[in-house]
């Protein structure tokens, strides 16, 4: 647990709480900051940016193998579906709007092409919009009861 910065300033000097040992030396692997973009569309661990975020398409996997970081209680909930959703759909309305009225083509046509995108570019976002989401609920401490320390 950090001593607040206010509590610090008041007192002068470096605080530590009562259960810190003063002494301990810092952790062995200092991971730099990484950007929650890169790691999340390239689905890598948030703190070192080497290792598989997902063990299965969707399913985050229970802890990072190079650096170890705890992954399972990593969750974004319905967010990647929200964005995705809303990226979508706004491209694809947009481009079938276009090529109806510059086009005209039949009901069925348009139904051929626009099923298939649809269905390919949600699957094929829905993954990295999800380790986005990891990446920035890692990079700013967030979790549902509030703020963690995750190192």
């Amino acid at each position: 647990m950090a001593v607040p910065l206010r509590l610090r300033l008041l007192v002068g000097r470096q605080l530590t709480a009562p259960h810190e040992d003063p002494s301990r030396e810092p952790p062995s692997h200092s991971y730099g900051e990484q950007s929650p973009f890169r790691t999340g569309l390239l689905c890598r661990c948030p703190r070192c940016g080497e290792g598989k975020l997902f063990a299965g398409f969707l399913t985050v996997a229970p802890s990072c193998t190079v650096c170890g970081l705890d992954l399972g209680k990593q969750d974004s909930g319905d967010g990647p579906a929200v964005f995705v959703i809303f990226i979508l759909g706004f491209v694809v309305v947009s481009l079938a709007i276009w090529v109806e009225f510059t086009y005209e083509p039949p009901l069925w046509l348009h139904m051929t092409i626009w099923i298939p995108v649809i269905l390919g570019g949600a699957l094929g976002m829905l993954r990295p919009m999800k380790g986005v989401l990891i990446a920035l609920q890692y990079r700013n401490k967030a979790s549902d009861s509030g703020t963690v320390d995750y190192d």
